[in-house]
Protein backbone atom coordinates (compact mmCIF):
# COMPACT_ATOMS: atom_id res chain seq x y z
CA UNK A 1 0.00 0.00 0.00
CA UNK A 2 0.78 3.88 -0.53
CA UNK A 3 0.42 5.47 2.83
CA UNK A 4 0.39 9.47 3.59
CA UNK A 5 0.80 10.35 7.29
CA UNK A 6 -0.16 13.24 8.20
CA UNK A 7 2.60 14.35 10.80
CA UNK A 8 4.86 11.88 10.00
CA UNK A 9 7.89 13.22 11.25
CA UNK A 10 6.22 13.70 14.73
CA UNK A 11 6.56 11.59 17.85
CA UNK A 12 3.75 8.89 16.68
CA UNK A 13 3.95 9.60 12.97
CA UNK A 14 7.66 9.06 12.77
CA UNK A 15 6.73 5.49 14.02
CA UNK A 16 4.09 4.62 11.98
CA UNK A 17 5.93 5.32 9.18
CA UNK A 18 9.04 3.25 10.15
CA UNK A 19 6.55 0.35 10.86
CA UNK A 20 5.03 1.11 7.65
CA UNK A 21 7.73 0.33 5.72
CA UNK A 22 9.67 -2.09 7.66
CA UNK A 23 6.09 -4.28 6.84
CA UNK A 24 7.01 -3.76 3.06
CA UNK A 25 4.89 -0.59 2.51
CA UNK A 26 4.96 2.45 0.57
CA UNK A 27 4.90 5.11 3.61
CA UNK A 28 5.49 8.94 2.82
CA UNK A 29 5.67 11.35 5.71
CA UNK A 30 3.86 15.21 5.23
CA UNK A 31 4.14 17.66 6.69
CA UNK A 32 4.99 21.44 6.10
CA UNK A 33 8.81 21.05 5.96
CA UNK A 34 10.06 20.38 3.47
CA UNK A 35 13.38 19.27 4.58
CA UNK A 36 11.86 16.69 6.40
CA UNK A 37 8.68 15.59 4.72
CA UNK A 38 8.12 13.46 1.79
CA UNK A 39 5.18 15.33 0.52
CA UNK A 40 4.74 19.16 1.76
CA UNK A 41 1.09 19.15 3.42
CA UNK A 42 0.33 22.49 5.90
CA UNK A 43 -2.78 22.04 7.36
CA UNK A 44 -2.13 25.43 9.89
CA UNK A 45 -4.73 27.40 7.87
CA UNK A 46 -8.54 25.37 8.01
CA UNK A 47 -9.31 26.81 4.54
CA UNK A 48 -6.51 25.94 2.40
CA UNK A 49 -5.71 22.99 4.61
CA UNK A 50 -7.92 20.63 2.54
CA UNK A 51 -6.40 22.12 -0.95
CA UNK A 52 -3.28 21.36 0.47
CA UNK A 53 -3.92 17.81 1.49
CA UNK A 54 -5.91 17.37 -2.51
CA UNK A 55 -2.68 18.44 -4.14
CA UNK A 56 -0.56 15.33 -2.06
CA UNK A 57 -2.84 12.70 -2.38
CA UNK A 58 -1.74 11.08 -6.05
CA UNK A 59 -1.57 7.78 -5.58
CA UNK A 60 -2.07 6.65 -2.04
CA UNK A 61 -4.37 4.34 -0.85
CA UNK A 62 -4.84 5.57 3.30
CA UNK A 63 -3.99 9.00 4.71
CA UNK A 64 -3.23 8.45 8.39
CA UNK A 65 -3.71 11.65 10.27
CA UNK A 66 -0.87 11.67 13.22
CA UNK A 67 -0.67 15.60 12.96
CA UNK A 68 -2.87 16.34 15.84
CA UNK A 69 -5.04 18.65 13.52
CA UNK A 70 -8.97 17.84 14.00
CA UNK A 71 -11.03 18.49 10.48
CA UNK A 72 -13.51 16.48 8.96
CA UNK A 73 -13.05 18.80 5.78
CA UNK A 74 -9.74 16.45 5.87
CA UNK A 75 -11.69 13.36 5.79
CA UNK A 76 -14.08 14.46 3.29
CA UNK A 77 -11.29 15.58 1.08
CA UNK A 78 -9.66 12.41 0.96
CA UNK A 79 -13.02 10.26 0.91
CA UNK A 80 -13.73 12.15 -2.31
CA UNK A 81 -10.44 11.17 -3.93
CA UNK A 82 -11.60 7.40 -3.04
CA UNK A 83 -9.07 7.52 -0.22
CA UNK A 84 -9.31 5.73 3.19
CA UNK A 85 -8.80 7.98 6.28
CA UNK A 86 -7.14 6.36 9.22
CA UNK A 87 -7.24 9.17 12.39
CA UNK A 88 -5.82 8.36 15.89
CA UNK A 89 -7.63 11.75 17.62
CA UNK A 90 -8.70 11.24 21.16
CA UNK A 91 -11.61 14.30 20.67
CA UNK A 92 -14.82 13.47 21.53
CA UNK A 93 -16.39 16.44 19.56
CA UNK A 94 -14.20 15.33 16.32
CA UNK A 95 -15.05 12.34 16.56
CA UNK A 96 -19.15 13.04 16.79
CA UNK A 97 -18.21 15.62 13.87
CA UNK A 98 -16.68 12.73 11.30
CA UNK A 99 -19.42 10.21 12.48
CA UNK A 100 -21.94 13.02 10.84
CA UNK A 101 -20.36 12.49 7.45
CA UNK A 102 -21.12 9.92 4.81
CA UNK A 103 -18.03 9.12 3.50
CA UNK A 104 -17.38 7.40 0.01
CA UNK A 105 -14.35 5.64 1.61
CA UNK A 106 -13.37 3.74 4.45
CA UNK A 107 -12.87 6.15 7.51
CA UNK A 108 -11.44 4.41 10.71
CA UNK A 109 -11.49 6.12 14.25
CA UNK A 110 -10.79 4.86 17.76
CA UNK A 111 -7.21 4.24 17.03
CA UNK A 112 -4.47 3.93 19.50
CA UNK A 113 -4.52 3.63 23.11
CA UNK A 114 -7.95 5.48 24.04
CA UNK A 115 -9.61 5.50 21.87
CA UNK A 116 -8.41 1.86 20.49
CA UNK A 117 -7.10 -0.50 22.60
CA UNK A 118 -9.47 0.41 25.78
CA UNK A 119 -12.12 -0.47 22.93
CA UNK A 120 -10.78 -3.95 22.51
CA UNK A 121 -10.47 -4.21 26.28
CA UNK A 122 -13.69 -3.42 26.89
CA UNK A 123 -15.31 -5.77 24.41
CA UNK A 124 -13.41 -8.74 26.14
CA UNK A 125 -15.32 -7.72 29.20
CA UNK A 126 -18.38 -6.99 27.64
CA UNK A 127 -18.33 -10.50 26.53
CA UNK A 128 -18.16 -11.85 29.94
CA UNK A 129 -20.01 -9.17 31.69
CA UNK A 130 -22.25 -7.44 29.88
CA UNK A 131 -22.93 -4.44 32.17
CA UNK A 132 -21.19 -0.63 32.81
CA UNK A 133 -18.03 -0.94 32.17
CA UNK A 134 -14.88 2.10 33.34
CA UNK A 135 -11.96 2.55 31.79
CA UNK A 136 -8.75 3.22 33.36
CA UNK A 137 -5.80 4.52 31.65
CA UNK A 138 -2.26 5.43 32.94
CA UNK A 139 0.22 7.18 30.89
CA UNK A 140 4.23 7.42 31.22
CA UNK A 141 4.77 11.26 32.70
CA UNK A 142 8.32 10.61 32.14
CA UNK A 143 7.56 10.45 28.38
CA UNK A 144 8.61 13.00 25.86
CA UNK A 145 5.08 14.13 23.51
CA UNK A 146 4.83 16.04 20.29
CA UNK A 147 2.93 19.51 21.25
CA UNK A 148 -0.57 18.26 19.63
CA UNK A 149 -1.07 15.69 22.21
CA UNK A 150 0.60 18.11 24.76
CA UNK A 151 -1.99 20.94 23.84
CA UNK A 152 -5.15 18.27 23.77
CA UNK A 153 -4.74 17.09 27.13
CA UNK A 154 -4.28 20.79 28.71
CA UNK A 155 -7.36 21.77 26.48
CA UNK A 156 -9.52 18.84 28.31
CA UNK A 157 -8.40 21.35 32.19
CA UNK A 158 -11.81 22.57 33.05
CA UNK A 159 -14.09 21.42 30.54
CA UNK A 160 -17.03 19.39 31.12
CA UNK A 161 -18.50 16.77 29.25
CA UNK A 162 -21.85 15.25 28.93
CA UNK A 163 -21.92 11.97 31.67
CA UNK A 164 -22.33 8.54 30.13
CA UNK A 165 -24.08 7.29 33.06
CA UNK A 166 -27.13 10.03 32.33
CA UNK A 167 -26.20 12.48 35.24
CA UNK A 168 -24.62 15.94 35.17
CA UNK A 169 -22.00 17.25 33.34
CA UNK A 170 -18.23 16.22 34.39
CA UNK A 171 -15.79 18.15 34.69
CA UNK A 172 -12.49 16.15 33.32
CA UNK A 173 -10.05 15.22 36.10
CA UNK A 174 -12.67 15.39 38.67
CA UNK A 175 -14.72 12.30 40.31
CA UNK A 176 -11.74 9.64 41.24
CA UNK A 177 -12.17 5.87 41.20
CA UNK A 178 -9.18 3.85 42.13
CA UNK A 179 -8.16 0.91 39.87
CA UNK A 180 -5.80 -2.15 40.75
CA UNK A 181 -3.22 -2.19 37.55
CA UNK A 182 -0.70 -4.48 37.08
CA UNK A 183 2.75 -4.00 38.97
CA UNK A 184 1.77 -0.62 39.16
CA UNK A 185 -0.55 -1.24 42.25
CA UNK A 186 -3.56 0.36 43.81
CA UNK A 187 -3.72 4.11 42.21
CA UNK A 188 -6.45 6.66 42.10
CA UNK A 189 -7.95 8.29 38.14
CA UNK A 190 -9.96 11.35 37.48
CA UNK A 191 -13.00 11.30 34.74
CA UNK A 192 -11.79 12.29 31.35
CA UNK A 193 -13.22 13.20 27.82
CA UNK A 194 -11.68 10.60 25.53
CA UNK A 195 -13.87 9.18 23.13
CA UNK A 196 -13.98 5.95 23.98
CA UNK A 197 -16.48 6.48 26.33
CA UNK A 198 -19.16 7.77 24.26
CA UNK A 199 -18.87 5.18 21.26
CA UNK A 200 -18.71 2.29 23.28
CA UNK A 201 -21.61 3.25 25.32
CA UNK A 202 -23.46 3.42 21.68
CA UNK A 203 -21.75 0.60 20.52
CA UNK A 204 -21.99 -2.04 23.41
CA UNK A 205 -25.37 -0.64 24.83
CA UNK A 206 -23.86 0.03 28.60
CA UNK A 207 -22.57 2.95 29.71
CA UNK A 208 -18.96 3.11 30.09
CA UNK A 209 -16.60 5.50 31.60
CA UNK A 210 -13.00 6.66 31.03
CA UNK A 211 -10.27 7.61 33.90
CA UNK A 212 -7.08 8.95 33.49
CA UNK A 213 -3.62 9.21 35.25
CA UNK A 214 0.19 9.63 35.10
CA UNK A 215 1.80 7.37 36.75
CA UNK A 216 3.64 9.33 38.92
CA UNK A 217 1.38 9.90 41.94
CA UNK A 218 2.45 13.65 42.50
CA UNK A 219 1.68 14.42 38.69
CA UNK A 220 -1.69 13.35 39.18
CA UNK A 221 -2.44 14.94 42.33
CA UNK A 222 -1.92 18.32 40.27
CA UNK A 223 -4.67 17.54 37.41
CA UNK A 224 -8.18 18.53 39.68
CA UNK A 225 -5.85 21.49 41.15
CA UNK A 226 -5.18 22.81 37.69
CA UNK A 227 -8.84 21.76 36.33
CA UNK A 228 -10.47 23.96 39.25
CA UNK A 229 -7.62 26.63 38.53
CA UNK A 230 -9.32 29.51 36.03
CA UNK A 231 -6.86 29.71 33.20
CA UNK A 232 -5.32 26.65 34.17
CA UNK A 233 -5.40 25.51 29.92
CA UNK A 234 -2.82 28.61 29.70
CA UNK A 235 -0.38 26.82 32.32
CA UNK A 236 3.40 26.40 30.84
CA UNK A 237 3.94 23.68 28.39
CA UNK A 238 7.41 21.62 28.10
CA UNK A 239 7.20 21.04 31.96
CA UNK A 240 9.18 17.57 32.37
CA UNK A 241 7.45 15.81 34.71
CA UNK A 242 8.44 13.29 37.41
CA UNK A 243 7.71 9.46 35.91
CA UNK A 244 8.75 6.74 33.53
CA UNK A 245 7.76 6.28 29.76
CA UNK A 246 5.33 2.89 31.15
CA UNK A 247 1.80 2.75 30.43
CA UNK A 248 -1.24 0.86 31.28
CA UNK A 249 -4.65 0.30 30.32
CA UNK A 250 -8.14 -1.61 32.13
CA UNK A 251 -11.08 -2.25 31.27
CA UNK A 252 -13.41 -3.04 34.22
CA UNK A 253 -16.90 -4.68 34.83
CA UNK A 254 -19.33 -4.20 37.59
CA UNK A 255 -19.06 -7.67 38.74
CA UNK A 256 -15.26 -7.25 39.01
CA UNK A 257 -14.29 -8.98 35.89
CA UNK A 258 -11.06 -7.21 34.38
CA UNK A 259 -8.87 -7.11 31.21
CA UNK A 260 -5.85 -5.14 31.05
CA UNK A 261 -2.41 -4.10 28.91
CA UNK A 262 0.59 -2.93 29.72
CA UNK A 263 3.88 -1.69 27.89
CA UNK A 264 6.02 1.24 27.45
CA UNK A 265 6.22 4.09 25.01
CA UNK A 266 2.70 4.99 24.68
CA UNK A 267 3.66 6.69 20.81
CA UNK A 268 5.54 3.36 20.02
CA UNK A 269 1.46 1.14 20.85
CA UNK A 270 0.02 3.85 19.44
CA UNK A 271 2.01 3.51 16.19
CA UNK A 272 1.38 -0.55 16.48
CA UNK A 273 -2.77 0.11 16.67
CA UNK A 274 -2.92 2.38 13.83
CA UNK A 275 -0.38 0.28 11.45
CA UNK A 276 -3.37 -2.60 12.26
CA UNK A 277 -6.14 -0.20 11.55
CA UNK A 278 -4.65 0.72 8.04
CA UNK A 279 -3.98 -2.83 6.91
CA UNK A 280 -7.24 -3.29 7.22
CA UNK A 281 -8.77 -0.25 6.24
CA UNK A 282 -8.51 -0.58 2.40
CA UNK A 283 -10.76 -3.94 2.94
CA UNK A 284 -13.60 -2.00 4.79
CA UNK A 285 -16.91 -0.88 3.05
CA UNK A 286 -17.15 2.86 2.68
CA UNK A 287 -18.52 4.85 5.83
CA UNK A 288 -17.29 5.84 9.66
CA UNK A 289 -15.96 2.00 11.10
CA UNK A 290 -14.46 2.14 14.67
CA UNK A 291 -11.43 0.07 15.29
CA UNK A 292 -13.08 -2.24 17.94
CA UNK A 293 -15.65 -3.24 15.34
CA UNK A 294 -12.68 -5.27 12.92
CA UNK A 295 -9.80 -5.82 15.59
CA UNK A 296 -9.42 -7.62 18.62
CA UNK A 297 -7.07 -8.15 21.47
CA UNK A 298 -5.39 -11.63 19.14
CA UNK A 299 -4.58 -9.47 16.56
CA UNK A 300 -1.87 -7.80 18.21
CA UNK A 301 1.62 -9.31 16.50
CA UNK A 302 3.64 -10.84 19.31
CA UNK A 303 6.40 -8.63 18.95
CA UNK A 304 4.25 -5.58 19.43
CA UNK A 305 5.87 -4.96 23.28
CA UNK A 306 1.77 -4.64 24.38
CA UNK A 307 1.11 -7.66 27.17
CA UNK A 308 -2.22 -7.88 27.91
CA UNK A 309 -3.70 -10.18 30.65
CA UNK A 310 -6.86 -10.98 32.39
Amino acid sequence: MRVLVLGGYGAVGSRVVTLLREQGHKALAAGRDAAKADRVVDLRAPDTAATSLRGALADVDVVVNASGVEDPGLVATASREGVAFVDITAGSAYVAAVERLDPAAPVVLSVGLAPGLTGLLATEVHRISPGPIDLALVLGAGERHGPAATDWSYDLLGRRFPDTHGGPPVRNFTRPQTFDLPDLGRRRLYRADFSDQHTLTRELGVPVRTFFALDSTPATAVLPLLTRLPGGRRAPRGLHLPGTDRWWALARAADGSVRWARGRLQSQATAVLTVLAVRNAVGLPPGVHHSPAFLTLADLPEDSGITCGP
